[in-house]
Order: structure tokens, then C-alpha cells, then sequence
């Protein structure tokens, strides 16, 4: 937690008086899964009143940050009147333009957000103020799975003395890791201070709306487009629906990708009603007028097994003409189509993207199995969704798409 918090000044250590929240975590010791509401042997429980959090049951180191940050998403919109939201975030080094990345585990916030062009602003929670965007850590937690220099290099170079590896076999000879072994769980993590990023925006405040919002989501179905131009009523749509797929490594036992609908991409941390957050996140992006985009870095071609997972590189090229504005100008030029039954504007050309990649009605060559993804896909959409449709206007409800 030293890492992943904002590490206090020694001048602030002298003064630092009663702590606000503090956490107790018993590791290993097993909570009684005989009480009563108890399901397992594993409880994580926050309680506002005495402002503590007791984590039994369970070695995730993970546990304790997200409990932190399940406070926050009380504390900043009800007294702060602020949003706070699960994404990571980052600033143009020349334009000084902010994006948000929104996203579940395994949809890429690490990974897309650590860009050489780009200050690095944090990797996984934020907080939208008044004035601009700020980290509510001090750290980064990223996965280490098959990482490698050539594809996540900001990420392996952070990886030295004072980082803490969890999970991670290493060769006790020379005690080099090996982010390839999965023998004890797929979901391997550093946890290290944000400083060992290079490009690190330091301290993690950016005084400055952000620009662009780009919503990840990993798709097993293999149907939504790389890269599609969100409307206002579409943003809100899938904030609220917060669509991916568990992939192996996000969660125990989670062997290949399981579709899941965790809202505002924060299912498990939100304290209040999910319209409370949706609404913020609309007023924000009407006031300041953000562009917004939904990113699938999931399957393409196929589904899960069939198809193969998007290459980094090739979103690394949507990310890049996202920033430098390309692509809101070959949108603007009507170089684009729509795609059905998801009612989403996608383009025809991005360049060093290929042009068969854009679309999933090129991508696929069985025509016939994308109908039926498309469709099986769709229908989780509606299903999931009923839970919101009392909570938002008409234009929000038809955002989404037909079943």
C-alpha cells in the first residue's frame, strides 16, 4: 500500500494526527462462512460508520486498494459533489489534451493509457473534478502476464528495486522473473510507485477537462467494432451497461472469457444508485464538451477461439488518431458507416489500421456465425440493461442496441 497510495511527505508524517480510514488485513485467517449473509470463507467488509475495512480470507493484495477506492466513490460525489470513476487516465505532453480510458480488469486501462507521447496520469481510479482530473493513488498495478519489453516497455522498465511482484514465479538463481509461468494463478501483478514510469505526471494532478473519454471493453463475442464515435445517449448507455469479458487471469477460476455487465465499470466498488454516477458523467461530458468512444481490444474475426484477439499495436494506432484529432476528422469527412444492430458509427479508414479490421461485417468470414453473435450479444444487452430503464430517459434507452 506504501506504493499504490499517495506516499505522505515527512512534514506530514510529523502532523498527521488520527487516521481517517484504516484497514485491518488478516490474510489467510478465514472468515466464518457460517454466520449469518457470510457465503465463504472469504469477507472483504467496509464499515462508514467506524470508517475501517476488514479483509479475511483472501491474499489479493488488490482487496485493500479497491477498498479505499470503494470509499472514495461515496466520499467524493456526496461531499465533494465530484466524480469518481474506475479508469486511468492521461495528459498530450504538447497539446496538453486529458483522456480518460474507462474499463473493466483486462480491457487494456494500464497498458493504453503508459504511452511514450503521454504523460501518465494513473492506471485505475480517478477522481472528475471542478477544475480537471486528479489520481487517487500514488501507484500502478499492473498485470504481468506474458509481459515483454517490446509490447508493454513503460511497464517492464518499472519493474525493478521497490516494486513489489505478486504472484510471479522467478529462477531463484538469479532471480529473474518469469511473467510467462502462470503455475500459481494468471493474474500476476507489480504493484510500484507511479514515479518509475518516466513519463509519469508528477504529482498526478491535471488542472485541465478532459478531451476524450475512450471506453474498453474486451469482446470474446468478437462483434463489436475496434473503434466506434459514441453519441452523448450511447455513452450513457454503455457506462451504465459496462460491458466486457472476464479473461483469464482478471479472476480466480475465470479459464476463458465469460461475458459480464459490471456498471459504470465499477460494479463491485459503487456505493450509490449507478444513475447517481451516470448523470455526473453526462453533465461533465455536456458542459466540456468530451468526445467519446468505445474501443473493443477483445476478439476480431470470430469469437473466442475462432477469431483472434485485436493486436496491441493496431489499438495502439487507434488510441494515437484518437489523440492527434484524425479521426474526428475522417468522421467529419463522412468517411464512415454504421454498424446495424448496435446503431455505432465506425470508420472506414484509419491509417496503419486494416481496413478489415474497422468492421466486423468485413472481419468475419463466416457471415452467418457473426448473425448469431451479433444477436446473442444484443439480447444480453436488453436483458441486462431492464435494471436502468426506469432510471433514464427514452434517447438513453433506444442508445442501446436491438435485440
Amino acid at each position: 500500500m506504501n506504493n499504490m497510495l499517495i506516499r505522505p511527505t515527512e512534514e506530514e508524517l510529523v502532523n498527521f494526527g488520527e487516521p481517517d480510514f484504516t484497514i485491518y488485513n488478516a490474510g489467510q485467517f478465514p472468515a466464518n462462512r457460517f454466520t449469518n449473509g457470510m457465503s465463504s470463507t472469504t469477507s472483504v467488509e467496509v464499515n462508514f460508520k467506524r470508517m475501517e475495512m476488514v479483509i479475511l480470507g483472501t491474499e489479493y493484495a488488490g482487496e485493500m486498494k479497491k477498498g479505499v477506492f470503494s470509499v472514495m466513490h461515496y466520499l467524493q460525489p456526496v461531499k465533494f459533489g465530484q466524480l469518481s470513476l474506475h479508469s486511468s487516465a492521461n495528459v498530450g505532453i504538447k497539446e496538453n489534451d486529458v483522456t480518460l480510458f474507462f474499463g473493466l480488469s483486462g480491457t487494456g486501462k494500464t497498458t493504453l493509457s503508459a504511452d511514450p507521447n503521454r504523460l501518465l496520469i494513473g492506471d485505475d481510479e480517478h477522481v472528475w473534478s471542478d477544475t480537471g482530473v486528479f489520481n487517487i493513488e500514488g501507484g500502478c498495478y499492473a498485470k504481468c502476464i506474458n509481459l515483454s519489453a517490446e509490447k508493454e516497455p513503460e511497464i517492464f522498465n518499472a519493474i525493478r528495486f521497490g516494486s513489489i511482484l505478486e504472484n510471479v514465479v522467478y529462477n531463484p538463481l538469479n532471480r529473474s522473473p518469469d511473467y510467462d509461468d502462470v503455475s500459481i494463478t494468471e493474474n500476476t501483478r507489480c504493484a510500484y510507485p507511479i514515479e518509475f514510469i518516466p513519463n509519469a505526471q508528477i504529482p498526478c494532478v491535471v488542472n485541465r477537462q478532459p478531451s476524450n473519454i475512450i471506453m474498453l471493453t474486451c469482446d470474446a463475442f468478437g462483434v463489436l467494432p475496434p473503434v466506434s464515435k459514441l453519441t452523448p445517449e450511447q455513452a450513457s448507455y454503455h457506462f451504465l451497461a459496462g460491458y466486457t469479458s472476464k479473461t483469464p487471469g482478471t479472476e480466480d477460476g475465470v479459464l476463458e472469457p465469460i461475458p459480464t455487465f459490471s456498471t459504470c465499470y465499477s460494479a463491485p466498488f459503487i456505493i450509490l444508485h449507478p444513475s447517481r454516477y451516470a448523470s455526473m458523467l453526462a453533465e461533465r461530458m455536456s458542459k466540456h464538451n468530451v468526445d467519446c468512444w468505445l474501443v473493443n481490444t477483445g476478439w476480431a474475426g470470430g469469437k473466442f477461439g475462432v477469431g483472434k484477439r485485436c493486436p496491441l499495436k493496431y489499438t495502439r494506432k487507434i488510441i494515437d488518431s484518437i489523440h492527434n484529432g484524425s479521426l474526428a476528422k475522417t468522421l467529419a469527412a463522412g468517411k464512415h458507416e454504421n454498424f446495424g444492430t448496435f446503431n455505432l458509427t465506425i470508420p472506414t479508414e484509419i491509417e496503419g489500421v486494416p481496413r478489415e479490421l474497422l468492421n466486423p461485417e468485413i472481419a468475419w468470414p463466416d457471415k452467418e456465425a457473426l448473425n448469431r453473435e451479433v444477436k446473442k450479444l444484443a439480447g444480453m444487452f436488453v436483458k441486462a440493461f431492464k435494471l436502468y430503464e426506469t432510471d433514464v430517459d427514452a434517447k438513453v434507452m433506444k442508445a442501446g442496441p436491438s435485440a
